[in-house]
């Protein structure tokens, strides 16, 4: 029975792909932070889903979780990690807290690491695999989502520097680059308050990529498209190193080979229009 780990499970992707997982034979061990939340995941999912509470940003929180898996899975260890546990802290930069930066790098970077490095002596009892959650932010960035992106590009670094740092030990490493989905994840952070000077330089641009957002979440491709390929990343007998995911992924991959104020019009003019 392949086993696998996924963190971020409560709404979107991770918790898509865990129901998805979970339907096509693997133990899922799925890590939400709210009872509720893991209530209503279980609910939904075979007896055989194990439902984890972790925080990514907190050690203990991971080491737990490890020996609560380790437990069950013993030396036969871990096939799949999925890191898919992530936020987003939207604003111009210029006035963005810092705070809220620090928070956005610790979850969506440093939080994948640690995951990463407390579960790699599992998967390599398995032989397993690592399967990390990007976004076609991390290829290119859209104005005020800077620190979004900043995540993701470094995702981009860390998935690289992995896969090649892992090879000698057979273990297998993608990125998923998902184009907009439809998950809760964009709503969720659109919702911080402007101060008068911020709103006065940048409140038209704020609010036409909170417009767009708010699209993007009712038209986004589903969280099972991309739960289809994460299963296609874990089971392929050559996965991809990357996988693009619904058309505007490839067509903001394309861009990004654009000079760079060309990129920057059409990029613009993707944030504005409908």
């Amino acid at each position: 029975m392949r086993t696998v780990f996924i963190t971020g499970a409560s709404t979107g992707i991770g918790r898509a792909t865990a129901l998805y997982l979970d339907r096509h034979g693997f133990d899922v061990f799925a890590t939400v932070r709210r009872e509720e939340d893991g209530a209503a995941l279980a609910a939904e999912a075979s007896p055989k889903l194990r439902v984890l509470y972790l925080d990514v940003t907190d050690l203990e929180s991971i080491r737990k979780a490890v020996a609560e898996v380790e437990a069950m899975v013993g030396e036969a260890g871990l096939d799949g990690l999925v890191n898919n546990a992530g936020i987003v802290e939207p604003g111009p930069l210029e006035f963005i807290p810092l705070d809220s930066l620090r928070r956005q790098l610790d979850v969506n970077v440093t939080g994948l690491l640690a995951v990463t490095q407390a579960f790699l002596p599992l998967l390599r009892r398995a032989t397993g695999r690592i399967v990390n959650i990007g976004s076609v932010g991390g290829l290119n960035v859209l104005p005020f989502a800077g620190a979004y992106s900043a995540s993701k590009f470094a995702m981009e670094a860390l998935t690289d520097a992995l896969r090649m740092e892992l090879k000698a030990s057979g273990l297998e490493v993608s990125l998923i680059e998902p184009a907009s989905v439809a998950t809760p994840i964009w709503t969720k952070g659109t919702s911080r308050e402007l101060p008068a000077e911020a709103e006065a330089l940048y409140g038209e641009g704020v609010r036409a990529m909170k417009a767009k957002v708010e699209n993007v979440a009712s038209q986004g491709i589903s969280s099972d498209v991309v739960a289809k390929v994460i299963h296609h990343a874990l089971t392929a007998r050559r996965p991809r190193t990357r996988y693009l995911v619904g058309r505007m992924a490839y067509v903001r991959a394309l861009i990004q080979k654009l000079p760079d104020r060309l990129r920057d019009r059409l990029l613009l003019r993707r944030l504005t229009k409908g």
